[in-house]
């Protein structure tokens, strides 16, 4: 036995203030988990998400659903495959401004440029940017402020 119990605890001692740290930066950005590593030492905070907030978007279909099928029979396949189509890379709910009451990133006819911010889709409690892949104008917008969007689909077209 190399170690001693003395050792060993005061080898295994966690600075608590990290932790608080640590979870403050959970709450701050709304992230759900952290996880820190330093040599052996391993410290991961995660805090539960209400699961409440899942079933509320299940269970209400979106106002624009029975407008989808048509929209597609009337060329949204053309839109997918377009060159200049941004698509949502991830399953959320769009936002098209900052915060509400905020003026649009962009609209149709907007000069955007490489890397500018476009739309913000939230994936579990996330603000995830989205952001122009190439310059040029805006020609259409496919989505509305606060819809629920799916991996793929086309939020809007870039000429």
């Amino acid at each position: 036995m190399a170690s001693t119990p003395a050792k060993d605890k005061k080898e295994s001692r966690i600075d608590q203030q990290m932790i608080r740290d640590l979870a403050e930066l959970l709450n701050e950005t709304g992230l759900s988990e952290i996880e820190w590593n330093e040599g052996t030492l391993k410290v991961r905070v995660a805090k539960t998400v209400a699961a409440v907030s899942a079933p509320v978007y299940a269970a209400a279909p979106p106002a624009h659903a029975a407008a989808t099928p048509a929209a597609a029979a009337a060329g949204g396949d053309d839109v997918a495959s377009h060159p200049g189509a941004v698509k949502s890379p991830m399953v959320g709910t769009v936002y098209t401004a900052s915060e509400p009451g905020a003026a649009p990133f962009v609209s149709v006819g907007s000069n955007v440029s490489a890397g500018q911010t476009l739309l913000i889709v939230e994936a579990m409690k996330t603000m995830n940017p989205i952001t122009a892949p190439k310059g040029g104008r805006v020609t259409r917008i496919l989505i509305e402020n606060q819809q629920p969007v799916e991996f793929g689909q086309p939020l809007l077209v870039i000429e």
